[in-house]
């Protein structure tokens, strides 16, 4: 057998283990019993090992040198040359520090579920402590082993090729921006786009049926995945099996609504994915920028339009058994595209989301290089929330801790969300001029044409090229700012 076939057969096999600890990852958050975590802690930890082993293996190198004599081409070499970086990325960090580092995390995400509703800062800040500890040590090790600043390090793992120097371009373009468009879209909204909040209570099982009907309608297959409940929404499994999860709020359908939409961009990108790539690296999604802009793409691109809502509306005033004048179509839409300075990040619109996500930006490279203790990030979250977005949270739970990142170890993720959305624009963009049914087809509830172009353009292309490669060759055109700045502007500055 060549030496590449031997590596496939290796990374099928680690494939199919952190499959494994996805699984028990979902389950640890939607029905695991709180008695639990200690166990769940020490299951993950044993498989996180076991995974780290075989991809730290030394032979694993020899392969890698043999292989590259070989004569690879088309996704064979792109999946090699993400084999390599795998590895490399794999041989930077030590078993004992991603085992001690899976154990720590598993662990302060068990806390942080309890601590959150309660404000209890303290007993976060003890579970904390020693995840912030193993990430910085992770950080260091990376740096050195990858030739890269320790936050671009962490940076790489989410989105590879992203470097700090590139978000601060983008962000200071949108920083540069925000802060007065925020002004003018909030004056546009109360002078021309006033509207009626929407009335009523809508049960959780009504919310849980329309969820369900928007992802039929937009092609989530149910004999490879479910929707469940839990603290934080996500989208997790694996491709042939994607588990997604969304929390209620009967005062505030939309909340789950769109909750549900986005973690469906993320499910179909899953589900979209080459089946003949499954199991090697080149088949996985093309890093989490790429994977938000699927996300967003359908949460705040495509259905929030005129198109998607004339057909959505009808949907849910049967659902839900209501009318009026305030489920009318022009008072649907503009409560959907409300704007407002508020708290949570996974509520927010689109104009102030990007704010929140540069705030934790922010902080979160001074907490990786020591800037920023723990004791010190309510303050310095309260601090930055009044500054950025005009709010100062009533308790840490709508502050710093109201996000599941940090806790599970994944600083470095959350530049993604706002590249994602840049993404998203553009893709959208491009996708309205070249595929000129899109707007009969949505508003008939036929997503057939959107996602054949989806799937053509960057599903079926999983790692096949690298985020800036996929961006061009998709939309003609590098990541352009400009594309998103245009986007919100005629949205919520236009009539």
């Amino acid at each position: 057998m060549s030496a590449y076939r031997q590596l496939v057969d290796r990374f099928n096999q680690i494939s199919a283990i952190r499959g494994a600890s996805a699984m028990l990852g979902w389950d640890a958050e939607t029905m695991m019993p709180d008695g639990a975590a200690g166990v769940r802690g020490e299951q993950l930890a044993a498989l996180a090992g076991v995974a780290h082993e075989k991809i730290t293996d030394a032979g694993l190198s020899d392969l890698l040198e043999a292989a590259k004599a070989e004569p690879l081409e088309g996704w064979e070499a792109a999946n090699l040359r993400e084999m390599d970086r795998s590895y490399r990325h794999a041989n930077a960090l030590p078993n004992d520090l991603v085992a001690a580092l899976t154990k720590a995390t598993s662990h302060c995400t068990h806390v942080w579920q309890a601590a959150r509703p309660k404000n209890d800062f303290e007993s976060f800040a003890k579970a904390f402590e020693p995840v912030l500890k193993l990430v910085r040590e992770a950080s260091v090790a990376k740096s050195e082993a990858l030739g890269l600043d320790p936050y671009d390090a962490m940076l790489d793992e989410y989105d590879p090729g992203m470097s700090a120097a590139q978000v601060d371009q983008y962000f200071g373009e949108l920083q540069a921006f925000l802060p007065d468009f925020l002004n003018e879209a909030l004056d546009h909204q109360a002078t021309h786009r006033q509207f009626k909040p929407l009335e009523g209570k809508t049960s959780t099982e009504a919310q849980e049926k329309l969820g369900r009907t928007f992802m039929t309608a937009l092609g989530f297959d149910f004999n490879h995945g479910r929707i469940d409940v839990s603290a934080h929404p996500f989208c997790g499994g694996v491709p042939g099996d994607v588990r997604l999860t969304t929390r209620y709020n009967d005062d505030a359908f939309s909340q789950s609504l769109y909750g549900v939409l986005h973690e469906t961009g993320h499910a179909m990108y899953e589900l979209g994915l080459p089946e003949q790539w499954r199991g090697q690296p080149v088949g996985q999604a093309r890093g989490m920028s790429m994977h938000e802009s699927q996300s967003l793409f359908l949460d705040m691109q495509l259905c929030r339009t005129d198109e998607f809502l004339r057909y959505a509306l009808p949907v849910v005033r049967d659902t839900f058994g209501v009318g009026g004048d305030t489920w009318e179509a022009e008072n649907f839409k503009r409560s959907l595209l409300k704007v407002e300075r508020g708290l949570i990040r996974v509520d927010a619109d689109e104009v102030t989301y990007p704010l929140h996500v540069m705030l934790r930006y922010r902080l979160e490279k001074a907490l990786l290089s020591g800037d920023l203790q723990i004791n010190d990030m309510e303050a310095a979250w309260n601090d930055e929330m009044k500054k950025s977005i005009g709010v100062v949270p009533d308790g840490v739970g709508n502050g710093c801790m109201q996000d599941i990142h940090w806790p599970s170890g994944a600083i470095g993720y959350f530049p993604t969300y706002t590249i994602g959305a840049m993404i998203a624009a553009q893709l959208f963009d491009t996708l309205k001029a070249q595929v000129p049914t899109w707007a009969d087809d949505v508003q008939k509830g036929d997503f057939g044409s959107v996602f054949k172009w989806l799937r053509e353009n960057v599903h079926h292309k999983a790692s096949l090229h690298s985020t800036p490669e996929l961006i061009t060759q998709a939309t003609g055109k590098p990541l352009d700012v400009g594309i998103f700045k245009a986007h919100l502007r005629e949205r919520y500055l236009g009539a």
